[in-house]
């Protein structure tokens, strides 16, 4: 299939969805997801080299039930550092749109060996996409319908602190985890130690913004036409604005989801620094 069918069917699907869904999106919610559809037209969630970086100590994962949801058993990937003895700060990773898959997973080990116990959350319910209309349908009934999402969200925190007795706990996430990271942030503005956010979907409204209580860290493209740089720059200056503890970069060149080893958007250079400033940042605020 060419480009423009691609392009073509995915904006279909979007159009046939929202029709149905018109009362819980917003148009700005559909205008997100049909340009993530279009960033993500040509990528796959197959692991590349890149993307199986092991990680710099030998870390265990498992999948853990860590809350319900509807009265259903909630599964994520919960993983720590092999030797690691005692409480460790924790961190909520938060898939992309394709789903809890095993690019996620890989990151959320990378995450571990840096010295945290790390629950990757699932929020479609144990179900994974493969190509980008699957992960479209996906997103789009997540954004419709967010209420089990924050309900698992709360109970992962709940996981971490109550089971894993995590001092202090963190949040990350990319593309629409990134939007979730923030969107965690705000449903537990007294709770979450500090917030990551890989071109993610951020808000500009002050009201939203000031329950904040956690620094943050933004890490975006400038081509990033998911998230434009001038809707980046209005979070910073309200932000800013509230006098919260908030650190921006915008990677010059870089497009969406610039930092995914197994997408076609995917920048070494950006994404080395990014994973540089997101472990000195997590470090400086759950690891002291």
């Amino acid at each position: 299939m060419t480009m423009n069918a691609r392009l073509m069917a995915l904006s279909a699907s979007l159009l046939v969805f929202s029709a149905a869904n018109a009362t819980a999106m917003s148009a700005d919610d559909r205008e997100t997801l049909a340009r993530t559809a279009e960033a993500h037209a040509h990528d796959s969630p197959v692991a590349t080299p890149a993307a199986t970086t092991r990680p710099a100590v030998k870390v265990i994962g498992r999948t853990v039930v860590y809350g319900s949801v509807g009265g259903q058993p909630v599964s994520g990937y919960l993983v720590r550092p092999a030797l690691a003895t005692g409480s460790l700060p924790g961190l909520i990773v938060i898939h992309e749109w394709w789903g809890l898959n095993d690019n996620v997973r890989d990151e959320a080990a990378r995450l571990a060996a840096e010295g945290y116990v790390v629950l990757a959350v699932d929020l479609y319910g144990g179900a994974l996409a493969t190509e980008p209309r699957e992960a479209m349908k996906l997103s789009q009934g997540l954004t419709a319908n967010p209420a089990p999402a924050e309900d698992s969200l709360h109970d992962a925190y709940a996981y971490l602190d109550k089971v894993e007795h995590a001092p202090r706990i963190g949040t990350i996430g990319w593309c629409l985890g990134g939007r979730w990271s923030l969107r965690t942030a705000l449903i537990l503005p007294d709770k979450v130690d500090a917030t990551v956010i890989y071109y993610g979907t951020v808000r500009v409204d002050e009201a939203d913004l000031a329950r904040l209580q956690m620094p943050v860290l933004g890490l975006f493209g400038s081509k990033d036409r998911v998230v434009p740089a001038a809707t980046v720059t209005a979070f910073e200056a309200s932000m800013k604005r509230l006098g919260k503890d908030v650190d921006v970069h915008i990677y010059e060149g870089a497009g969406h989801a610039f930092a995914n080893p197994s997408g076609t958007a995917y920048e070494p250079e950006a994404a080395e620094d990014a994973w540089r400033l997101t472990t000195a940042f997590l470090r400086e605020h759950l690891a002291r």
